[in-house]
């Protein structure tokens, strides 16, 4: 059966050439189109699809209005963003990734554009992952059953629904974080202080795909700024929109992040996220430091940046130990990288566990291949870095 596909945008030639594309698959179908995010909700409250095709900038209500209305009235869709990279259109996709988005597409500059082959097949592509991903569920803390007048006043839309209706039959998310919270009380405030002193030098390399910006808030706020290591980071993004994530991750908690500049040298307590575009390498320097550096190959395992590259360029690095996680995301980057660098150092590996995953491919290829030392609920990342590198 083919999978069933909403377009939401306000253009009428962007909706017609996304319809062309979507429907030229004979793994999808275009089931309804609307032109704001009004009519899209009004569509999502009513009928199932498998996934959303959701544009940023529309009148009557924008895409991330769309996605603030969905989470207030406990509804689950799986969307795709159509996103631009320019500097507001980057911050507003990070937030999008915030309410519930799985992942982005890049908008084509034209339309003409938007018929090339590369960007058919990145959008099939990441179409496909998003109707598979795990559905994203909003918790029943955030419904308010006096939004749905709201949203009428404010929107001028036909809402039908009673009180409750919307949520009838829907799973609500699950309480994934008890467990985590009955096991350290607290927070990552008592993690910090139960932690007893770490021997050796040691560095933590993270890599996450499809989910990450929604998971990396969950793991990288909890990490403080006195943490015992850097920590390098591979977020698969194209170029334009990792600074964004950098500020956005820095400004939720008091460990510092930033998009890597090359040449910079690599400090404890500090995180710094590959730009987009690029492979980020880590380059011993005479000191025993380590200098971001950036290259250019061709993408690998289909991404770039990627996070094999980073992995494997710690191989001559002066730290005891690397740390390495592997977080949400479709395909199996870092797999080949983490079996690579286990050659020549002593590597630590925690990867994300499938029931908290919005994709389970790249911790599934990692944990497949018998190098896990601890397979974790995200909620629990965090603490697992902090106990294996220690704090000052």
């Amino acid at each position: 059966m083919k999978k069933k596909i909403l377009i939401v945008d306000d253009s009428a030639l962007m909706r017609r050439v996304l319809c062309d594309i979507i429907n030229s698959d004979d793994r999808f179908e275009v089931a309804d189109i609307a032109k704001d995010g009004a009519e899209g909700f009004k569509f999502l409250v009513s009928r199932k699809y498998d996934a959303v095709v959701l544009d940023v900038y529309m009148p009557k209500m924008t895409g991330l209005d769309m996605l603030r209305e969905l989470q207030k009235s406990n509804v689950h869709a799986n969307v795709l963003m159509a996103s631009t990279t320019t500097g507001e259109g980057a911050r507003e996709t990070i937030e999008a990734l915030e309410l519930g988005a799985i992942d982005f597409i890049k908008k084509p500059e034209n339309v003409a554009n938007a018929r090339n082959d590369d960007f058919k097949l990145r959008f099939l592509e990441l179409l496909n992952t998003v109707a598979l991903a795990r559905p994203v569920h909003f918790t029943a803390s955030q419904i308010n059953l006096k939004k749905p007048a709201a949203f009428t006043s404010r929107y001028d839309v036909n809402f039908h629904n009673r009180p409750g209706d919307i949520t009838k039959g829907l799973q609500t998310a699950s309480e994934s974080g008890s467990r985590s919270s009955q096991a350290s009380p607290g927070g990552a405030g008592s993690q910090v202080k139960a932690i007893p002193p770490r021997s050796g030098r040691k560095i933590v390399a993270i890599a996450s795909s499809t989910g990450g910006p929604k998971a990396l808030q969950v793991v990288i706020p909890k990490l403080p700024k006195n943490l015992k290591a850097p920590v390098l980071l591979v977020q698969h993004m194209p170029k334009g929109f990792t600074k964004s994530l950098a500020e956005r991750l820095s400004s939720l908690g008091e460990i510092p992040v930033t998009e890597a500049v090359d040449g910079e040298l690599i400090r404890e307590g500090h995180v710094y996220i590959a730009q987009g575009g690029l492979h980020m390498n880590a380059e011993p320097t005479g000191a025993n430091m380590l200098m971001i550096r950036y290259s250019d190959e061709p993408a690998r395992e289909g991404v770039k940046p990627c996070a094999n590259y980073m992995f494997e360029s710690l191989a001559n690095s002066k730290y005891d130990e690397i740390v390495c996680v592997v977080l949400t995301g479709m395909g199996c980057d870092g797999t080949a990288g983490i079996l690579n660098l286990k050659k020549k150092k002593n590597v630590r590996v925690i990867a994300q566990n499938e029931d908290t995953c919005i994709v389970y491919g790249m911790p599934r290829s990692i944990v497949q291949s018998g190098a896990t030392n601890e397979v974790v609920p995200l909620e629990d990342v965090a603490e697992q870095i902090i106990k294996n590198v220690g704090v000052y």
